[in-house]
């Protein structure tokens, strides 16, 4: 399908109808909660409300590089929020992100409960109040936050602009995905530019700024989102494929990638996290075992 006809927006635009596309049922044009439902809480300082798209892997993929690292106060429970059910428009969410979007993060170790939302500003957070993640120069933090929010400021033209028109638009614009797709290629010559000088964004030393940056463009150019890495050619941008496959081969990445997926092999599957143990014996593999078991 095609969109040929055209339009002409009326003077005051109202919402009378839904948009279409995957994720019509839960876009709407205002703020606030639909339903009253408190938000769990574990035992753990930190209790992360999220689930695992890409701005979702981010957060995990920190906690789980601090916990790495020995940091013991960055041990946390992760809780799956459903959005495609409109969990996060519980009353509980939103009094945490008044945005609704995923990921949302409370700080129980301070004196009084701290909220953070977007997935920029809980990174920051986190790698300051563990002073780690971070450059060892310090004269490389600018840079560090340059490319952080170079990330934050661009992905929604990847996720919410070509994505939406390449995978998930109920009828195919080709001005949308050209539009999109151009500006797409731009930004993964940014990064090849800049990865061709670098190890890691900041230079020697892994950050914030990667793992930012990572599960949106690492993602896409290995494939595991909107499938269109021949469309863009991704194989072309070599030195963005060395460093995807270099961080994707990190031990907390590949755990941070579990946590809170409800979506692909079972055993890559890990909807709540609350022990590092979890890891051995809570993915929906083994929860799916346990289960056929208890039937037979």
């Amino acid at each position: 399908m095609t969109d040929s006809t055209e339009y002409t927006p009326p003077k005051v635009w109202t919402w009378n109808k839904e948009n279409g596309g995957k994720f019509a049922s839960i876009n709407r044009p205002i703020a606030g909660a639909t339903h009253d439902n408190d938000l769990p809480v574990g035992r753990h300082p930190l209790q992360l409300y999220s689930l695992a798209t890409p701005n979702g892997v981010k957060v995990t993929v920190m906690l789980e590089e601090l916990l790495a690292l020995g940091h013991e106060g960055a041990e946390y429970d992760a809780h799956l929020i459903n959005i495609s059910e409109g969990d996060q428009f519980s009353s509980g969410f939103v009094a945490v992100n008044p945005n609704s979007k995923i990921p949302a993060l409370m700080d129980h170790s301070t004196k009084q409960p701290t909220r953070l939302f977007e997935s920029g500003a809980i990174l920051l957070y986190l790698a300051e109040k563990h002073q780690a993640l971070m450059p060892k120069d310090a004269s490389l933090r600018p840079e560090m936050l340059s490319w952080l929010f170079w990330q934050m400021g661009s992905a929604p033209y990847l996720g919410g602009g070509f994505g939406h028109f390449y995978a998930y638009a109920p009828f195919k614009s080709e001005y949308a995905i050209d539009r999109f797709a151009m500006e797409v290629k731009r930004q993964l010559d940014v990064l090849d530019r800049r990865l061709a000088d670098a190890q890691f964004m900041c230079g020697d030393d892994y950050t914030i700024a990667d793992i930012a940056i990572f599960p949106w463009y690492g993602a896409l150019v290995s494939n595991k989102v909107y499938e269109a890495a021949e469309f863009l050619d991704t194989a072309s941008y070599k030195n963005l494929n060395r460093w995807t496959q270099e961080i994707s081969e990190r031990p907390a990445v590949k755990r941070g990638m579990m946590v809170n997926r409800a979506w692909g092999l079972p055993e890559g599957q890990l909807r709540e996290r609350h022990e590092a143990s979890d890891f051995d014996t809570k993915t929906q593999d083994k929860i799916e075992a346990s289960e056929a078991t208890a039937k037979d």
